[in-house]
This record gives C-alpha cells, sequence and structure tokens, in this order.
C-alpha cells in the first residue's frame, strides 16, 4: 500500500534523491591536494551523500540506529510470496524474477533506514564530488568480492553501468540519462561524467547502481530470463529453489562486509525461504498453520477479524502496529488516458465523483484509512488550499494551459456521509458527462453515436475485489458497462508493461525527496515506453515542465514550490480516482523473533530482526506437534 511492490519491475531502490543549496551536503570540507585517502583539488572526498543536509552518522559511526549490533546469528524466517516465479534477473522486462533475489547483490552505496535520503559508503568505501557537480567518482572498497572469490573491480561497475541502461528495464535509461560517459580510473576508482549539473540526485542514483560480476555474465544473454544461479556479492546467495514454489536464499559464511559498521546487527536470518500461493487465502491459512512466520497486513477488514484464531489468543502469534515516517503516495484507480473513453477530463472528474470512500472506509475498513488527497501525502510536498508565493509565480507561466479554478479554489474530493446514498455526487457526474457527451439512453450511458460507456478495472490481488466492485455497482448505476477482471501476477506484469488495460489501481510510492523518478511516473517522453511507469498514459506539457523544475531544484524552499505546483496540476488533471493510505504497519508474526525496541522510521526493519532461540524452540515444537 505504499508503492509499487518490489518485483521485476521495481528491483532498484526507486526512492527520490535530491541535493540542495547548490553543493552536495557531504559532511567533509573540499580539499585542495591530492593526498593518500584525499580528493583531487576541487572536489570533495566523504563516506556519505544526504540530500537535505549533513549525514547524521559521522565517518566513524560504528552501526545505523536502529540495529541490534550484538543481535545473535541464525535460524530462518519464511514469506509469502504470491503468484510465480521464472527468472532470477530483475533487471530486464521479460520473466517474473523470485521474490527476495535482491539479497544476493549489494551496491556503491546503501541506505540507513532510518534517515532520508542519505547513502553511506557500501562497495564503495569513499565517494569524490566535483566542485562543479560535473562528475562523481567511487572509491570501491579493497576487500569487496563475489561469492566465488573475484574482487569486485571498476570493470565490473563499468560493465553494469553499461549493460542496465542499455539492455536493462527502460527506467534505467531514464535515470542514467545525463550521464555523458564513465570510465575507470584504476582497478579501484570509478568515474562517472555527467551532462547536466543541475540533476541534483544523479550522484545518489549512481551510488544505488547493484554491481553485477562481469566475467560471470559474459557469454549468457543478459535481456532473457535468467534460469540458473546467479553469482553475487551480498550477504545471501541463493541455495535453493523450485520455480513457482519455493525459493531459499543462505547467509554467506565469512561474508566480506559482514563486519563493517553499515552492516552490523542486520542480516541476522542465517536463511530467508519464500513460499509461493496462487491464491491469498491459501497464503493465509498458511500463516495461521505456522507455514509462514510474518504477515504484513494490508487489508483492514482482515486485521479488525480475521485474527480470531487460537494462536493469537494464546500468544503465539503477535499483533503488532508499527508506526511509521513516511510519505505515503498515491494510491487509487489510475486511467489509462491511452483509450478514448477516459481522453476528457470532464469524464475522469464524473467517475472519481462515484467513488464512496466514506461508506467503504465505514463499512469495509473499520475506519482505519485516511482518504489520500495528493500524490505526496503525508509530506511537506501536499499541495493545500490554492496556490501561494513561489508556487503561484510557478503556475502563473502556465496560466493560459490550466484550468481557471486551479488557481481560484482549493482542491476538495467529494465527502459523502457514509449512508451510501451518493445521490448529490451522481448528480454531479451526470452533468460533467452530459458535458463530455454521453447522455442516459434506455438506462445506458451512450455517446453521441449511441455507443455505451464500456470498460475494464483490471487487478493483480483478489483483495482489491471488496473494494472495485461497490464502485463498480456505482457505475452501473450511472448506465456504465463496468467490470473487474483479476489476473494473475505474470500476466498482470505483462498487461501493465505493455499498457494493455482500461482502469488498474495504480500505487506510486513517494520520498522526502522527490526527483527523477517523476519522469518515469508522469513525463511524457515514458508515455509509450513498454514498462513505463506512466500507467495513466500522461501527456501534458505542463507536467513535463514542473517535472524538469523538480529534478533542477538547487534548494529545498525551491522543490518544495515545484512538487506542490506538480502534484496540483496533476490532481486537476484527474488521471487517477485517489483511494486512502495509513500510517502504520500492520503486522502479524508467530512469536520466535526479537528485534530492536527502537522505532524506525520506515516502521519496520526486518533486516534487523533475528531469531530468538528460546521462544523459537518453543514455537517450533509446538508447531511441529500433530
Amino acid at each position: 500500500m505504499y508503492g509499487r511492490r518490489m518485483n521485476s519491475r521495481t528491483y532498484t531502490r526507486r526512492t527520490s534523491l535530491a541535493v540542495f543549496s547548490g553543493a552536495l551536503a557531504l559532511g567533509a570540507l573540499p580539499l585542495r591536494v591530492r593526498a593518500q585517502g584525499a580528493a583531487p583539488a576541487g572536489a570533495t572526498r566523504t563516506h556519505a551523500l544526504s540530500l537535505i543536509g549533513t549525514p547524521a552518522l559521522p565517518a566513524d559511526y560504528t552501526h545505523f540506529p536502529y540495529v541490534n549490533p550484538n543481535a545473535p546469528k541464525g535460524g530462518e524466517i519464511t514469506y509469502a510470496a504470491m503468484g510465480t516465479f521464472d527468472s532470477f534477473n530483475p533487471f530486464v522486462i521479460r520473466g517474473s524474477a523470485a521474490d527476495g533475489i535482491g539479497l544476493i547483490w549489494e551496491s556503491l552505496l546503501i541506505s540507513n533506514g532510518d534517515e532520508a535520503s542519505t547513502e553511506y559508503a557500501n562497495i564503495a568505501e569513499a565517494i569524490e564530488v566535483a566542485a562543479d557537480k560535473t562528475w562523481v567518482a567511487f572509491i570501491l572498497r579493497a576487500g569487496a568480492k563475489f561469492h566465488d572469490g573475484h574482487p569486485i573491480t571498476s570493470e565490473d561497475v563499468i560493465w553494469t553501468f553499461n549493460t542496465l541502461r542499455e539492455k536493462g528495464r527502460p527506467y534505467y535509461r531514464l535515470y542514467y540519462a545525463d550521464v555523458e560517459r564513465v570510465e575507470a580510473d584504476g582497478a579501484q576508482r570509478v568515474v562517472f561524467h555527467l551532462k547536466d549539473p543541475t540533476n541534483r540526485e544523479l550522484p545518489q542514483i549512481l551510488g544505488q547502481l547493484p554491481i553485477l560480476p562481469k566475467h560471470w555474465w559474459e557469454g549468457r544473454d543478459f535481456e532473457k530470463p535468467l534460469t540458473e544461479v546467479p553469482l553475487g556479492s551480498g550477504p545471501y546467495k541463493l541455495d535453493r529453489f523450485e520455480f513457482g514454489r519455493t525459493v531459499t536464499y543462505r547467509r554467506v559464511p565469512g561474508w566480506w562486509g559482514e563486519n563493517l559498521p553499515q552492516h552490523r546487527g542486520r542480516n541476522n536470518f542465517d536463511t530467508h525461504r519464500y513460499e509461493y500461493f496462487r491464491d491469498a487465502s491459501v497464503a493465509f491459512e498458511a500463516f495461521k498453520s505456522g507455514q509462514v512466520d510474518i504477515r504484513i497486513e494490508n487489508i483492514a477488514r482482515n486485521w479488525a477479524t480475521a485474527y480470531d484464531f487460537p494462536a493469537v489468543r494464546d500468544g503465539r502469534v503477535l499483533k503488532k502496529e508499527f508506526p511509521h515516517r513516511l510519505p505515503t503516495g498515491m494510491q487509487g484507480f489510475g486511467f489509462n488516458t491511452r483509450r478514448d473513453v477516459f481522453k476528457d477530463v470532464r469524464v475522469r472528474e464524473a467517475l472519481m465523483r462515484v467513488f464512496d470512500f466514506e461508506w467503504m472506509n465505514k463499512n469495509l475498513f473499520y475506519g482505519q484509512y485516511t482518504r489520500t488527497t495528493s500524490y505526496f501525502s503525508n509530506s511537506d510536498f501536499a499541495s493545500t488550499g490554492v496556490p501561494t508565493g513561489a508556487e503561484l509565480v510557478l503556475l502563473e507561466a502556465y496560466r493560459d494551459k490550466l484550468p481557471a479554478g486551479l488557481f481560484t479554489d482549493a482542491f476538495e474530493l467529494p465527502v459523502t456521509d457514509g449512508s451510501g446514498n451518493n445521490r448529490d455526487q451522481l448528480r454531479i457526474a451526470l452533468d460533467l458527462l452530459k458535458q463530455a457527451g454521453w447522455t442516459v439512453t434506455d438506462r445506458k450511458l451512450v455517446n453521441a453515436r449511441g455507443q455505451q460507456m464500456s470498460f475494464e478495472i483490471v487487478l493483480s490481488d483478489p483483495s482489491f475485489e471488496r473494494v472495485s466492485l461497490p464502485y463498480v455497482q456505482s457505475l452501473q448505476r450511472l448506465g456504465i458497462n463496468a467490470r473487474v477482471r483479476t489476473v494473475d501476477a505474470a500476466q498482470y506484469q505483462r498487461i501493465s508493461d505493455t499498457f494493455d488495460f482500461d482502469m488498474t489501481i495504480i500505487l506510486d510510492g513517494q520520498s522526502e525527496s522527490p526527483g527523477n523518478e517523476q519522469r518515469d511516473y508522469f513525463s511524457s517522453t515514458r508515455r509509450d515506453e513498454e514498462g513505463s511507469l506512466n500507467l495513466m498514459g500522461i501527456n501534458d506539457p505542463v507536467v513535463d515542465a514542473l517535472v524538469d523544475k523538480v529534478i533542477q531544484a538547487q534548494d529545498r524552499d525551491t522543490l518544495v514550490a515545484a512538487t506542490r505546483a506538480l502534484d496540483r496540476v496533476l490532481l486537476w488533471g484527474h488521471y487517477v480516482v485517489p483511494q486512502w493510505h495509513i500510517q502504520k504497519r500492520l503486522v502479524a508474526v508467530w512469536n520466535r523473533f526479537g528485534w530492536p525496541d527502537i522505532p524506525v522510521r520506515t516502521g519496520i526493519a526486518l533486516d534487523s530482526w533475528w531469531v530468538d532461540a528460546a521462544k523459537a524452540a518453543v514455537i517450533d515444537a509446538g508447531r511441529r506437534a500433530p
């Protein structure tokens, strides 16, 4: 519910990154002399890149603040995965990659789960950034190596970058478009030369590059689904698998990174095991019976009513709520504006007004959800009221291309009394549809050619049927032939990659620092590129211009103004029927684990959990009993 599901479409950490005040906040002073361990003249060397200020942790930090550095190692955790998988290559469009596959690779930099928009040295032990932002260099850690013992070198970094840009998923080309060239300065220093120094976040985007072994991939077709065990460099390696059914990753003994501060207290399980299910109800029963250890619940009704079973009542299964401090982005019914039926904004607004959130929240969600009213919800970047100040100045340049009401009226979603009687909004919807050329004839909403409005809502998760079907019933009251179709994960990926749908549920996650990923979500240049995340087919020059303003903002105030302006234009474009969000993680877990009693920004940080041997002995013995 907080962003697109991490699968082969979204392997990389797509957290937005930004740099403010025209200079990287690196927590280090520029060095004028190239000495041992020093940066070139006019550049800065640092242990971390922060995009909203000085890094919270100094160069000599000992561990991330949300972990227990003395956490015990050992044991297994088992998850439920939905759908199927047929590949271990998450970097390309073809195939459905296995859940958890990211455990086997490491990236140049690594994020601190309790700190926004900051990346720390990982495979790279240091970062150098030119004063004029025209290049960034990564100095590789001497001890970093792949699981076969080969050291990670600049040659691997360059091969990975070029391969992903040329053969990987389309967003790699988008993210790396402002890199002019990359070159090796010896075996352990890689320099990326940048076309556009105003692209503030690009150094961190490059730092998120997962490094692949050139020597292993040579002779293999990178663009095909991968069915053999890949070579990695991370804390885990692929251990056992059966395509479509199960996959297990085992911790690498003596892993090169285990005693480094960024990994201390993390990666505590000996094995991560994913069991695949085609049906969500079967997956839930597997959790109840103890075949699965943990369930992150995303259905409010389940949280309120489905956990009254013996293991919960006697304390073997815990229900925990973990508050988080994250932006919640946008979730909603997204219109595919490539379809003729949704090209008119009045039609989209009308269909938005038919959705009765208050009734659903009362009757389906037990009042647990908050209506989402922004693409940047739960953050400083959400637009409110009418535009003022710097945001208004930005929007004035496009006044003749924007609806007049955007400047005079606050964007507001309709609010009902929750009774299910939504007649007032239905009347407004019918009036908008009439303006757009649709009328009701013989209880059917038809256009001037007598064709009934007809479309399909495609879902990837059956649990969304219970919210989609009431919406469909409301649409049918207007004479619309609306239908719901649920498909499996692999089919849904193909459908969404090729935009072969009318309407679907979109999940656009956001971060504390919006940036380059906005192009993939909203830019017209991504509208028709297969695999793009611009599922709604947005094609608006004003949106394009504002996305550029977001990416090029050189200080936080400018970024806030640009993002609010973008948000406002998107909202008035009615590209989505906004749904809801929640500001806590709902977690049910068998009582066999320990975790630090420290609040973390992300709410839950499984990488800091461990198996509590005493608890696990009791729980596991009971689960094995006949």
